[in-house]
């Protein structure tokens, strides 16, 4: 049963990774934040918080009080956050704000990707 979980997870982490990174990227490319970068934001962190819970699944535990876990979880609540701001800039039409969007959208994928590597160091080990 764990085989099984942990490709839930695995998959459902990497999906991650390519939505929200192309997310962010496109929205730093093209500097204007488009409803179709807050889309791929939205499905990152869906897939994030799937493939997260599937690792929680197979460990027994949701949160671990650990290097991984606080940083993951962070990094879970940033996105979250992140997701949640794009919408509303975007449904405020605030034009500032979509104009500078990326340089807080760059920040939150670095963060994001500290418990992504450190969740990729770990696996290594098993």
């Amino acid at each position: 049963m764990h085989k099984g979980i942990l490709l839930v997870a695995v998959h459902f982490i990497t999906l991650a990774c390519v939505l929200y990174t192309i997310g962010v990227w496109a929205e730093r490319i093209r500097r204007k934040l488009k409803w179709w970068h807050t889309i791929f934001f939205w499905a990152g962190f869906i897939s994030d918080t799937t493939g997260t819970t599937a690792m929680g699944i197979m460990a027994g535990s949701f949160f671990r009080s650990t290097f991984h876990g606080i940083t993951g979880l962070s990094a879970i609540l940033l996105m979250l956050f992140h997701a949640i701001w794009a919408t509303i800039v975007l449904v405020r039409k605030d034009e500032k704000m979509i104009l500078n969007f990326h340089r807080f959208s760059i920040i939150v994928w670095i963060i994001w990707l500290i418990p992504m590597v450190s969740g990729i160091i770990l696996g290594a080990k098993f």
